[in-house]
């Protein structure tokens, strides 16, 4: 295989990629967009990070006709078994986090019944993360109508032991804090008229001993928007921004527009490597990206986007 790529490594529509790394050093990614002999978010594989080939779609849909719309899946394992965390509803209305189990990473999962969010408004993006002790936590979206910059937020609840339980704890641990994560102004939702912030697609991960949270910010509409970071001593915060803006990932204009909704997987090279989505030059479908994540003393640093070549990750 040549030594090296470039972006987007998934010429169809795949939007919010989530890449798994398996036992076996191989990859599975889902994503929001195909439907895939009567499932949703498809799955790819790969054995490289690089290289991906279609493995089917993931989740039987509910069969109700306010479930059509099916967003961000993401995956855990736990005791051979896997549990596929995914937002259902209609548009931008009534979504809802849910959880599917499968004995296998392509599936089919099928839904658990159980929704993780009853009390939220509006809930997306749902993200799961097992601690080094153990403890799994859950991150998402969520909207809220409360405070200066009014819109959608970062939240985080306890996930339980059967993994298909929140302890219905959930608090806010970033909510929009300046400009450039403003989506639009005057935007009527629920009944009045706001400007709206929105934060979204929180991925977490532990490195050097803290906890730092990326998410997507802003309007991909918008030059500014991209890809943050905060980070915590502990899951539950509190959370700090030490540099503000989209200091991971950010539109480039003319080039790159909407890099975001990340995935932070380790390569065949034991580095890090950022998976997002990013629209294609006529913005007509968001398609999977790939670039090294470069860290520093604050944390993550600019890591792309990328369009020119670049090595692949491949193992010493």
């Amino acid at each position: 295989m040549p030594s090296g790529f470039r972006n987007p490594v998934h010429d169809g529509y795949f939007a919010d990629p989530f890449v798994l790394r398996l036992d076996d050093g191989t990859y599975a990614a889902y994503g929001t967009g195909a439907v895939v002999a009567g499932r949703v978010f498809e799955v790819l594989r790969s054995d490289d990070l690089v290289h991906w080939r279609p493995a089917g779609g993931a989740l039987e849909p509910l069969g109700e006709a306010w479930a059509t719309d099916y967003w961000a899946p993401e995956v855990a394992v736990r005791d051979g078994t896997y549990f596929l965390y995914y937002s259902v509803g209609t548009g931008d209305t009534g979504h809802r986090i849910r959880v599917a189990t499968a004995g296998a990473p392509e599936g089919p999962f099928r839904d658990t019944g159980r929704v993780l969010t009853p009390d939220e408004r509006f809930a997306i993006d749902p993200s799961p993360f097992r601690d080094d002790d153990g403890r799994w936590y859950l991150y998402f979206a969520r909207d809220v109508l409360e405070g200066e910059r009014v819109g959608t937020t970062v939240a985080v609840d306890r996930l339980l032991d059967d993994m298909v339980t929140v302890a219905g704890e959930p608090r806010t641990l970033l909510s929009a804090s300046d400009d450039w994560q403003l989506f639009r102004r005057g935007r009527e939702m629920y009944g009045q008229v706001y400007d709206w912030h929105t934060l979204e697609g929180p991925f977490v991960v532990r490195r050097g001993g803290r906890y730092h949270v990326l998410y997507s910010g802003g309007s991909w509409e918008n030059d500014s928007y991209g890809v943050g970071c905060a980070v915590a001593d502990h899951p539950l915060g509190p959370w700090r921004e030490p540099r503000s803006g989209p200091v991971v990932l950010r539109t480039r204009p003319g080039e790159v527009a909407g890099p975001g909704h990340c995935s932070v997987v380790r390569g065949p090279d034991g580095d890090d490597w950022l998976a997002y989505h990013a629209w294609d030059a006529v913005a007509t479908r968001r398609q999977f990206w790939l670039d090294r994540l470069r860290w520093g003393p604050d944390g993550p640093q600019r890591s792309g986007p990328t369009t020119g070549p670049q090595p692949a990750p491949v193992s010493s």
